[in-house]
């Protein structure tokens, strides 16, 4: 029988102590400045002078054009690293960069079912065994731990914001940095295939629906700051990065009003995913399939 965990990663001098329940903390900012070149982020406010907090990697798998991002609290002496949404066919590179780094992988997390490739939460798992994999509840997937909407994952003093965004599939979330006390300034959004950079996923399977993914887009995540930077899970003409208030404004099918996006989500007309059926069993079962 599988557990649902609500509680996760914090700072803490003992490598065995992974575990603290989450309190609310009053919110607070700090001046951030942001390296594209490095891609990394500090919450200092003479930030020239002081290291990055946040070493953060966009990885990219060509075939289905799937970004994976490693994420890791560098300044935490164990600098715990998690994954969201490895691809089996890039976990070998993905470890090396974790190893060349001095990255301690804590966690393995998806966004959602994938139906175009197969996670690589369960490879990862056989080469490095404590690492825990992480889906939603509401997916209905197998997994080390499960998260809820208000949920917090912390990697060292950093943590992400689970938010629920289905439509695309019935268990789609979307996992936004925080926004308490020396957390990343601007905050970023993972998105998984719920906003892609001028798009979204799909939503004629899955326990997909036009009619969810417009309303939890337009709660979730567009309620966002507008300087709030988008990563989704994929994209197909080459976009890396994107920000909450340029799709609000520019994204065709989100911008519009909700009548007018679902008319446009039943006429798209796309074709069956050639990796739907090998896919999705392998990735219900997240994080512990047979490879």
């Amino acid at each position: 029988m599988m557990l649902s965990f609500r509680c996760f990663l914090f700072s803490t001098s003992s490598p065995s102590s992974y575990f603290s329940i989450f309190l609310p903390k009053p919110h607070s900012f700090l001046p951030f400045t942001f390296s594209q070149k490095l891609g990394s982020y500090t919450t200092s406010s003479s930030a020239q002078s002081m290291p990055s907090k946040l070493l953060f990697r966009q990885l990219f798998e060509k075939e289905s054009s799937t970004y994976t991002y490693l994420l890791a609290d560098a300044l935490h002496p164990e600098k715990p690293a998690l994954l969201i949404d490895p691809v089996d066919k890039t976990v070998d590179r993905d470890l090396a960069l974790v190893k060349e780094l001095g990255l301690k992988l804590v966690y393995a997390i998806n966004t959602h079912v994938h139906a175009d490739h197969v996670t690589g939460t369960g490879l990862i798992k056989t080469k490095v065994p404590d690492v825990k994999s992480i889906i939603s509840k509401a997916s209905n997937a197998k997994a080390d731990l499960f998260v809820e909407p208000g949920d917090k994952i912390y990697f060292g003093d950093i943590f992400l914001e689970v938010r629920a965004t289905p439509g695309h599939t019935l268990g789609c979330v979307t996992y936004v940095t925080g926004d308490g006390p020396n957390q990343l300034q601007p905050r970023m959004a993972f998105t998984g295939d719920a906003l892609l950079i001028r798009g979204c996923g799909r939503t004629d399977f899955q326990g997909g629906s036009s009619d969810k993914l417009y309303d939890s887009v337009h709660s979730q995540i567009f309620t966002l700051p507008k300087d709030t930077l988008v990563y989704p899970a994929h994209d197909y003409k080459g976009f890396t990065v994107s920000t909450v208030g340029e799709e609000m404004l520019y994204n065709p099918r989100l911008s519009k009003d909700k009548e007018t996006f679902k008319n446009i989500m039943q006429n798209l007309n796309l074709s069956y995913p050639k990796m739907m059926d090998v896919a999705v069993p392998s990735n219900m079962v997240c994080g512990l399939q047979e490879t």
